[in-house]
């Protein structure tokens, strides 16, 4: 697991070493082990190297036999091995035994397409000299993330948001639009951030620059292709060989590998394969004052003892999570209102101590259909046999009920169509409540935030997908790349911890996606089939547990320990001409007397409010190798 970094000129400039340096070196959390760069005069490649194979050579940037490619890698190329052979059959030369120099070598034999051909995690630049041309690419599911802007005569590039900042080329500037969509979505929607010029590039998609102009391509489009005439066996037999396939190249590593282990099914299964190869050392998290489904500690014991690992644990109080937001919210680069991630970065601490890599279970709930809420469009099918006009009645019915009323968010939620009431997995502030809420610019003239989402059910509709299949599809290009996979990547990262999702590979990937429906729901019971598929491996105590995924107890938190500092964190933020303050003040009150749970509301906007401490008023500098000092702090711009 690594950094990279990268600066193109857009004219005859020459790329200063000391810019290249200061991206890279700030970085250093992602790869503590080595740097490297490569400079000449149109571009700057930096590297910041966490060795995890080949530890003794490897070194990056990686070049081909004639030197005119040029390459840094981010990630793991699972099947190196065997494109390597491949490769050297045809007569190309290796220098090293690391799996990032096949990409060079796949590129010299199949041009960029040959990204295709990579089973992996991966993000990576690459800079063919012959024709000038410089290629960003990242992998099918956004594991590992990829930054770039332009401006002036400057084309950057980076792993974090941060590495393009310390640059000294761009400056950051608030977008109204990715800060709207944050307050729908939890995460800034790909492929926005939420400074304002500074873009992601979507999973799936390669960027080519070349001449002064890019394009951005996507070289792999996710399917779900149900096959209902295909026996049960069929399924069950395909689903646990991938699987195992899949967990077992995940396992290559020249350094110690572990696993993060909750109290669910989908870390058990990988824990349970990887074991029955080598022991394993485990990691679990719990919280103080927990109660209930926010403890699961016990659980992930059981299944710790029962496939006999070396079992390590960490409690955190709301003390220790309020004092870490400032680094959490740093290595988040944009505000992420998702509290298990926080809870992660603790997580990965305590597994540092141990290990350099962790397998974890990532992806299993997008693919499989893990989620409760894809149970809504059985609870809600008598809507659809209702004239438009009658649902429409009701839909106007339920809003002139009490907030909280029984009944109310059914028929408010069944009278709509489903693109307008599933806009994926978090959907914390509806476009209505921002607009009064807010209610002053610079919350004007902005898109609403079911254009982030209707391309994609645009899509859905075209393939004649059911309800289920089409909240799955939404979750794997919204949720996945844009909450899950960044948390992880992030809060790993920020103790130098490389994490792996056996999951989320292509060939689990192919046979997930040709699950019936019924198999992948059946009754109250999510992911099913592969639950039904890891019979051999896990007992039914473990295989028949509700999702939970580190649960955090901010409601109680934020009624007691955690009431104080917020209010705190509200009263003092120079943001009144943006927020409304006064009003969220007022929510976190009527909370804090129990009087609605507005938990996750208060989450996301507190998340806001630690982000703008950090990266506009400079709340948390963080070393660098010129001054000591990296100071983001600008005055918040909204309009150039």
């Amino acid at each position: 697991m690594c950094g990279i970094a990268g600066v193109r000129s857009r004219g005859t400039q020459a790329v200063a070493w000391e810019t290249v340096e200061r991206m890279t070196e700030v970085l250093s959390h992602r790869g503590p082990d080595e740097t490297g760069y490569w400079v000449r005069r149109p571009l700057g490649l930096g590297f910041r190297r966490l060795a995890i194979i080949d530890l003794g050579h490897g070194h990056q940037p990686m070049l081909n036999e004639d030197r005119s490619v040029v390459a840094v890698v981010n990630g793991e190329i699972y099947n190196h091995r065997e494109l390597r052979r491949e490769l050297a059959a045809l007569g190309h030369q290796f220098a090293t035994a690391s799996d990032s120099e096949v990409v060079v070598h796949l590129y010299e034999e199949s041009g960029i397409e040959g990204i295709t051909r990579l089973r992996g995690m991966f993000a990576l630049a690459l800079y063919d000299q012959k024709d000038d041309s410089l290629y960003l690419a990242r992998d099918y599911f956004g594991i590992k993330p990829l930054y770039w802007a332009a401006t002036g005569n400057w084309f950057l590039f980076a792993s974090e948001v941060k590495s393009l900042l310390a640059s000294g080329l761009i400056q950051p500037q608030w977008d109204p639009q990715a800060v709207w969509d944050y307050l729908t979505f939890q995460y800034v929607p790909d492929p926005r951030t939420l400074f304002r010029g500074v873009y992601k590039l979507p999973a799936a998609h390669y960027l080519r620059y070349q001449g002064g102009q890019w394009s951005v391509h996507r070289y792999w489009e996710p399917g779900f292709e149900p096959q209902p005439e295909k026996p049960l066996e069929y399924f069950l037999e395909g689903v646990e060989q991938a699987l195992w396939d899949s967990v077992q190249s995940h396992l290559e590593a020249d350094v110690p590998v572990g696993a993060l282990l909750s109290g669910g099914v989908d870390s058990a299964a990988v824990v349970a394969m990887m074991r029955s190869q080598r022991p394993v050392k485990t990691f679990s998290i719990g919280f103080e004052g927990a109660q209930g489904a926010h403890n699961e500690l016990e659980a992930a014991r059981q299944t710790a003892r029962w496939l006999e690992t070396e079992h390590h644990e960490v409690v955190v109080g709301p003390d220790q999570f309020w004092q870490a937001a400032a680094a959490i919210t740093y290595h988040h680069d944009d505000p992420l209102a998702d509290a298990s991630g926080w809870a992660l970065y603790f997580l990965a601490e305590l597994a540092r101590r141990e290990v350099t890599v962790v397998l974890s279970g990532e992806g299993a709930d997008e693919l499989f259909g893990g989620y409760r809420i894809y149970h809504e469009p059985y609870s809600l099918r008598a809507f659809e046999y209702l004239p438009e006009s009658v649902r429409q009645g009701l839909g106007r019915l339920a809003r002139h009920l009490p907030p909280g009323m029984k009944g109310r968010s059914f028929l408010e939620r069944g009278s709509l169509p489903l693109s307008r009431r599933f806009l994926g997995n978090a959907h914390i502030f509806s476009d209505d409540f921002k607009r009064q809420w807010l209610g002053h610019p610079p919350w004007t003239d902005l898109a609403p935030s079911w254009s982030v989402t209707d391309p994609l059910y645009a899509e859905t509709e075209r393939r004649g997908w059911d309800a289920v299949t089409s909240m799955q599809w939404i979750d794997l290009n919204t949720w996945l790349p844009g909450d899950i996979l960044p948390k992880a990547d992030r809060m790993t990262m920020a103790h130098s911890l490389e994490l792996r999702v056996p999951f989320l590979d292509r060939e689990v990937f192919r046979w997930a996606a040709a699950i019936p429906t019924a198999y992948r729901i059946q009754g109250p019971t999510t992911k099913w089939l592969l639950r039904q598929a890891l019979r051999r491996w896990l007992p039914e105590s473990v295989r028949e547990r509700p999702k939970l995924g580190f649960p955090v107890p901010l409601r109680a938190w934020l009624q007691g320990p955690l009431y104080a500092p917020a209010r705190q964190l509200i009263r003092e933020s120079p943001l009144g001409e943006v927020l409304n303050l006064p009003a969220i003040e007022a929510m976190l009150e009527a909370h804090r007397l129990g009087q609605a749970n507005h938990a996750r509301k208060l989450w996301t906007i507190l998340a806001l409010l630690h982000w703008h401490r950090v990266f506009v008023e400079g709340a948390m500098p963080t070393p660098t190798r010129q001054s000591g000092r990296y100071q983001p702090a600008c005055p918040v711009v909204w309009r150039q």
